[in-house]
């Protein structure tokens, strides 16, 4: 793996996608609130469709920011500094944020079928414009030029589903004490000043490279 890919890109990249990933946010409150009512063996459903979601939009911003820098180098110069601005825009955002959870654990209604929670879990992932534009903007910063970019890319979603994964598993198994925790705005302020704080600090290192 580490023949395809930065390593000091790497060591930036997997604390920024796990703080991103582990803020509270629609798939994590879910996560959390499934794994309290149904159990972790049931939210597993709606973190596989979640996970599939995902992988799709990655991918399709991958591809799209492959296909720029293959056709387009200008432009995908254009399009790297363009995301740092939306990144630091992003952080600023997650600094100012109030702390309020993104989706009250009181009133998540899913239905409890396999197949609900899973499509359930897929649709939530796909159908947030914010996330598009967030992979479009975050991916970028973190390609290597002068690196094969397929292996690259698959290295980068490879991890990008790893840690989400990851986050989704602390928040179905975090039960009463992740709930209180999450549901303290100052506890939830600290965590989007973090993640806020690396999307302002990779908005001015892609400023400087």
């Amino acid at each position: 793996m580490f023949d395809y890919i930065n390593i000091s890109i790497l060591a930036i990249f997997i604390p920024t996608f796990f703080f991103v990933s582990i803020t509270p946010g629609m798939c994590m409150t879910l996560a959390l609130s499934m794994g309290m009512s149904i159990g972790l063996k049931k939210t597993i459903y709606m973190m596989a469709g979640e996970l599939l979601g995902v992988a799709l939009v990655a991918t399709s911003s991958v591809i799209g920011v492959a296909a720029i820098m293959l056709n387009h180098p200008t432009i995908f110069i254009v399009l790297k500094y363009a995301g740092g601005a939306y990144l630091i825009y992003l952080g600023i955002t997650m600094w100012l944020s109030r702390g309020k959870m993104a989706l009250n654990l009181e009133e998540c209604n899913y239905n409890i079928s396999k197949k609900s929670l899973a499509i359930q879990g897929f649709v939530t992932a796909i159908a947030n414009p914010k996330g598009w534009a967030f992979f479009i903007a975050l991916l970028p910063p973190f390609i290597d030029e002068n690196l094969e970019y397929v292996p690259q890319l698959a290295v980068l979603i490879s991890l990008i589903l790893l840690l989400e994964f990851s986050c989704l598993i602390i928040y179905a198994t975090g039960g009463t004490t992740l709930r209180k925790l999450l549901q303290n705005s100052s506890n939830v302020k600290l965590l989007n000043k973090i993640a806020g704080s690396m999307m302002i600090g990779i908005g001015i290192w892609l400023a400087l490279t």
